[in-house]
């Protein structure tokens, strides 16, 4: 069982998923920094509140100045504003996705073409074994009928 699991373990796929998990998590905290730092302010602002977060509503019906104040009373509420926030880094994270893979995508596409253009137009005669293109009926070197050619 030890084998087998250190077969896994060793294998190239494993430590590709290792990477794109840390990278994933790191590209998580940047798009989170983003959200929280550079987008939500100026949004907060425009919207009259200085800070997202602290948008909620009280279900509890007492009167509380921010959310961490509501929280430690143990209020009921519904945080709207941390919803805004995890919806815009979402919005974020999935459009960032969205690019990596169009453009992984359009760099396999144009990999595809440049093999379809590179295949081979000849083959060899199984004669002579000289050069004969794909289409030819005979050899033109030694006339040889050549099998499965177009006729």
């Amino acid at each position: 069982m030890f084998a087998e699991f250190k077969k896994f373990a060793l294998k190239g796929n494993v430590l590709d998923m290792a990477v794109g998990i840390i990278i994933g998590a790191a590209f998580g905290t940047v798009v989170k920094s983003m959200v929280d730092d550079v987008l939500m302010p100026p949004i907060g602002r425009m919207t009259g509140g200085g800070d997202m977060t602290d948008l909620f509503v009280n279900l509890s019906g007492g009167s509380y100045a921010s959310l961490a104040e509501a929280q430690e009373a143990g209020a009921a509420t519904v945080n709207y504003g941390l919803f805004l926030n995890n919806l815009v880094s979402f919005l974020i994270v999935a459009f960032a996705v969205f690019l990596i893979v169009k453009s992984f995508n359009t760099a396999r596409e144009r990999l595809e073409k440049k093999e379809e253009a590179a295949a081979p137009a000849e083959t060899d005669c199984p004669f002579c074994r000289f050069k004969v293109p794909l289409a030819a009926v005979r050899c033109g070197h030694c006339t040889s009928q050549l099998e499965g050619a177009a006729v």
